[in-house]
């Protein structure tokens, strides 16, 4: 690992959103795949990076309108957009929050028919379970060839730090106060907050989350994830979820910069404490 690659990650150590008070909230949607990169396939002719593109197009509408927040999309059209760049394009904006936006496939037919649900997802070295690490996989393929050997090594030497970081924490508070909503709009099966070592999360500098809609391999709620009401109550969820997410973050800094020791007055000496 070298020195480019570990200062990012240290500037996880400095991400504080004392700056909301002064500005309206930065936020980065990454709609997952696109161009070449088709993603999942669903009922008909539904594609995952059509899905996710409309998906967030309506969430930046949602968010611009009801937050007030400067959202930003990694695409905004049906581009082939390799992982990195999205990462680089992310930290360009220094966000507050970064959400990336996929739809979620079963590989058989059997399991196609049976398995649906939303997950919702922040970074680990390790997965919460086999599929965690399979649905982590499938979105990592689209990412460099070295993704396999780095997420063993380098991902395992980044999360040991990063673990102990705040933007680590804010990405898991992130990711339960969107799931929550979500589950809660919907009605969907409930599959849980999981932990996985995904590639467009390594390196954004904010709490990130990695969030499947749903399973569009699903001969129901892939139709669903098609349709505009459904896929409204889906962008609603996550404002809903981010909304949480940032009032607690600003209840966090207001009581923290109370708790701050007044600054001396100009000529006023300052207190030391006595020796041991």
């Amino acid at each position: 690992m070298t020195l480019r690659t570990i200062v990012p990650l240290v500037l996880l150590l400095c991400w504080s959103s004392t700056a909301l008070a002064e500005r309206s909230a930065r936020i980065v949607i990454d709609p997952g795949h696109g161009g070449s990169q088709d993603g999942a396939k669903g009922p008909g002719s539904l594609q995952e990076k059509e899905v996710v593109l409309q998906l967030a197009k309506r969430l930046r509408e949602k968010l611009q309108k009801e937050v007030g927040a400067q959202v930003f999309l990694t695409r905004e059209k049906d581009g082939t957009l390799p992982l990195p760049e999205r990462v680089q394009f992310a930290n360009g904006k220094r966000p507050d929050v970064f959400l990336s936006i996929h739809a979620n496939s079963m590989p058989t037919k059997k399991l196609r028919e049976r398995i649906e649900g939303i997950e919702t997802y922040f970074l680990s070295a390790t997965a919460s379970g086999a599929g965690a690490r399979s649905v982590a996989d499938r979105e990592n393929a689209d990412g460099p060839a070295s993704q396999a050997v780095q997420s063993d090594s380098t991902l395992n030497f980044i999360i040991h730090d990063l673990v102990r970081m705040e933007a680590h924490a804010g990405s898991s508070r992130l990711a339960y106060a969107i799931h929550q909503q979500l589950i809660s709009a919907t009605g969907a099966t409930d599959r849980g907050v999981l932990q996985a070592p995904f590639f467009v999360l390594t390196g954004v500098e904010a709490p990130a989350v990695l969030i499947e809609v749903g399973y569009i391999s699903h001969p129901q709620e892939g139709t669903q994830l098609g349709r505009a009401e459904y896929q409204e109550k889906l962008v609603s969820a996550i404002t809903e979820g981010v909304k949480t997410f940032l009032g607690e973050v600003s209840k966090r800094d207001a009581s923290k910069a109370e708790e701050a020791p007044a600054k001396p007055a100009e000529g006023e000496p300052v207190a030391r404490p006595a020796s041991l």
